[in-house]
Parts: structure tokens; C-alpha cells; sequence
């Protein structure tokens, strides 16, 4: 299991293929770089590919710190960049690894040659969202995520059309456990993300070519947040995905690795 030592912590990573360019996926809140294994089979044909964990999640080491904060998480990311010898990347975040991908491609632009963003936002979150997420944070912490709290996390993580498909029910039981695998400590994470600033006024500073994809399911960022984005950042251009939510890599994957083959111009 490969780890590097990142920033004063351990973080776990995965790479594959080979080719002259670098794609670093970084993935969203409760998951790890599984989500984005249909695109890096596909993409690890014509690019060398690195997924990591973020610091807390994943098989990434547990810092100490109550809240892992996105600053903080924008550090790692750089600092691996750096000792993996992969700058200038074709960055891909979603969620989580949006606010992630967004803050480096600001402030340090020769880093990043694309930035492909997926269910993502640059404002502060939502007061409602952060009401209701708050108290599942503290269930996670005391009792760990277990089946309940997986039952409420489901539908905001995954759109209606993944969670009804009768076909797909393999595929949701499998989500599930990974959502209960986090450890207990997944309560550090998930306050950095309530508690992240806006970036909003950092986005004019992005000169990468940058796309912004939303599925149309998306219960967690509404699509006005999203299509913000293109509103604000120079170079972009807004990607629908059909039937897809908050976990388009995983829900709509060919769509998904389709859209980024397209942007990469394959």
C-alpha cells in the first residue's frame, strides 16, 4: 500500500499508466480514491494517473487536529504534487476535491494545466446544509457511521436514479459499507468541510481551461452554485450529467470519463 509522507502526516496513494501528462484525482468528503477507479482504468491508457486519500479518510493516516481543515488539505495536495514529481497535472476534484483543486489552481497556477471540477462550489456552505450536517457529524463521531446514519448519508451522496435502479443493488450495498468503514474520526473531515470559507473572489485568478460538470441529480450542491463557477472562472465551460448526483463518478461513470476524455481531447 503505498504512503508518502506529506505535510507532517502519511497519506495513502495509488498510480497507474504512463504518458508524458499527469492527471491527480483527489476525491469528496467520506470516500477515498475508489470513487474514481472507472476513470483511471479508462485514462491510465493515455496519462500516468495518481489518486490519493486526503489526510483522515481513506487509508490516509488520522492526524491529531479536532478539524482537518481544506487549507490544510490544499497543502497536501501541493506538497505531493511536488515529491511526485507531477506539476504541471490535470487536476480532477470532486466535491471535497473541488475546494481542493480551486484553491491550488489560484494561487498556484503553474501547478495545474486543466482542472476538470465535479459536484463542487467555491461559497462558504450553506446554513441549512450545515444544520443538517452538524448532528450527523456528531453521530459519527459517538457511534461510528453506522446503518442508520448510511441510510440518511445515501440520498445525499447518490441521485434517485442509482438509488431506485433494481439493477443496481450490488453496487449500493458496496457504497454502503464504504460509507461504514469510516472510522470514527471521519467527524474531523467533515467539520473542516462545514466550517471552509468561501473562495469565491480567489476564482478570477484560475487561467487553467477549466470544466465544470454537475449531475442533474445532485442533492447536495444545487446547480446555480455550480454554473457560479463557470460565471467566475475565465476559461470554462458547464458539463450536464444525466441521472447523476453528488457521486457522478461512480453513478454515471462512462458519462463521467467520456466528458473527461472529450476535455483532454482524446
Amino acid at each position: 500500500m503505498p504512503m508518502i509522507d506529506v505535510n507532517g502526516t502519511r497519506l495513502h496513494y495509488v498510480e497507474k499508466g504512463t504518458g508524458p501528462d499527469t492527471i491527480v484525482f483527489s476525491h469528496g468528503l467520506l470516500w477515498s480514491h475508489h470513487i474514481f477507479s472507472a476513470q483511471i482504468d479508462a485514462l491510465s491508457q493515455h496519462f500516468r494517473c495518481i489518486a490519493y486519500d486526503h489526510r483522515g479518510q481513506g487509508d490516509s493516516d488520522v492526524p491529531p487536529e479536532k478539524t482537518i481543515t481544506i487549507e490544510t488539505c490544499t497543502d497536501d495536495c501541493i506538497e505531493l504534487i511536488g515529491l511526485l514529481d507531477a506539476a504541471p497535472c490535470h487536476f480532477v476534484g470532486l466535491s471535497m476535491g473541488g475546494f481542493v483543486g480551486m484553491r491550488i489552481a489560484a494561487r498556484r497556477p503553474e501547478l495545474i494545466r486543466t482542472l476538470a471540477l465535479f459536484e463542487t462550489a467555491a461559497d462558504p456552505e450553506p446554513k441549512a446544509s450545515a444544520r443538517k450536517y452538524k448532528p450527523m457529524s456528531w453521530a459519527a463521531r459517538v457511534l461510528g457511521v453506522n446503518r442508520l446514519l448510511a441510510a440518511r448519508v445515501m440520498p445525499i451522496m447518490f441521485g434517485e436514479t442509482f438509488l431506485n435502479d433494481p439493477e443496481r443493488v450490488d453496487e449500493r450495498r458496496e457504497w454502503r459499507d464504504r460509507l461504514m468503514h469510516n472510522k470514527r474520526t471521519i467527524y474531523r473531515s467533515v467539520n473542516g468541510v462545514v466550517e471552509r470559507r468561501g473562495i469565491e473572489h480567489e476564482l478570477r485568478h484560475i487561467t487553467a481551461p477549466t470544466l465544470v460538470l454537475h449531475g442533474d441529480e445532485d442533492k447536495a450542491i444545487s446547480r446555480s452554485r455550480a454554473l457560479s463557477l463557470v460565471e467566475h472562472i475565465p476559461d470554462s465551460r458547464f458539463v450536464t450529467l444525466r441521472a447523476a448526483g453528488h457521486t457522478a463518478t461512480v453513478e454515471q461513470p462512462g458519462a463521467s470519463t467520456a466528458a473527461l476524455a472529450e476535455f483532454y481531447g482524446l
